[in-house]
C-alpha cells in the first residue's frame, strides 16, 4: 500500500490577501456610513424635538393663563436656564416645570449644555410670537421654531 501525504491549507500570501481585501471593504463601508455625520444627525433630531417641546410647553402655559406669556421671556434671544440651575443672565422657565404640569424638566442640548444653561435660546417678538432656537446645532444646520 502506498501512502501519499498532501499538505492541505492556505499559504501565508493567500491569508494576507484575504485580510487585505476585508480591510479595504471595511474601510469603504465605514466611509460610506460616516458615523460622525450619523451621530450629528441624531443629536440634531433631538434638538428639533427639544425646541418643539419647549415651545409647546410655553404655549400651553399661555393658554392656561389667559394669553399671558411667562414673564421672564424677553425680546432678546437669551439662553434658557436648566431645571435646578442658577439662572443669572438666563431665562427662567421654571413655571413650566412647577408640579411637572407642562414639562417634567427642561430639555437640554445633547452635546453643549452647561451646568446652568440648556443651550437653547428663547425670545418673543414685538407681536408676541415666540422663537426657540438651538444654537449648538451641528453640520451648519439652523434649528429654530417660531409660533
Amino acid at each position: 500500500m502506498r501512502s501519499t501525504c498532501k499538505n492541505k491549507g492556505f499559504t501565508l500570501i493567500e491569508i494576507l490577501l484575504v485580510v487585505a481585501a476585508i480591510a479595504i471593504l471595511a474601510s469603504i463601508v465605514i466611509i460610506a456610513i460616516n458615523p460622525n455625520k450619523q451621530l450629528g444627525d441624531t443629536r440634531n433630531a433631538q434638538r428639533r424635538a427639544d425646541v418643539n417641546s419647549i415651545l409647546n410647553a410655553v404655549y400651553q402655559y399661555t393658554l392656561d393663563n389667559s394669553g399671558t406669556l411667562p414673564a421672564s421671556i424677553t425680546t432678546t434671544a437669551t439662553g434658557v436656564c436648566k431645571t435646578g440651575g442658577t439662572c443669572t443672565g438666563l431665562i427662567d422657565l421654571s413655571v413650566l416645570t412647577t408640579n411637572e404640569k407642562y414639562l417634567t424638566s427642561l430639555p437640554f442640548d445633547p452635546s453643549s449644555a452647561t451646568a446652568n444653561s440648556t443651550n437653547y435660546n428663547i425670545n418673543k417678538s414685538a407681536n408676541g410670537r415666540i422663537t426657540v432656537a438651538a444654537p449648538g446645532a451641528e453640520q451648519s444646520v439652523t434649528i429654530t421654531v417660531t409660533r
